[in-house]
């Protein structure tokens, strides 16, 4: 990524609380803007894979929808699921 920035943030005081202390627990408090910086990028993980390859292949890549395919073979999830359930008793 690029430079840092100092911002400032609202947010619940309890969901702040918690997640300071699961980072402290973990990490370290010296690692809570890091695990800050790595959950916005979890949110972002899309836009960020995208951008690097358009950067690997020098190319400008845009998927504005995928579309769905249908299986070669026809199954029936429904008598998969009842019969391996079946095969626990």
């Amino acid at each position: 990524m690029g430079s840092k920035i100092k911002t400032s943030i609202v947010i619940d005081r309890e969901l702040w609380r918690k997640f300071r202390e699961k980072i402290a627990m973990e990490r370290g408090l010296r690692e809570l803007s890091k695990a800050i910086e790595e959950a916005i990028e979890e949110e972002l993980v899309e836009e960020i894979v995208l951008r690097e390859l358009e950067k690997e292949l020098g190319e400008n890549i845009r998927y504005s929808s995928i579309e769905p395919i249908k299986p070669r073979v026809k199954t029936r999830a429904e008598e998969i699921v009842r019969e391996l359930r079946e095969s626990r008793l």
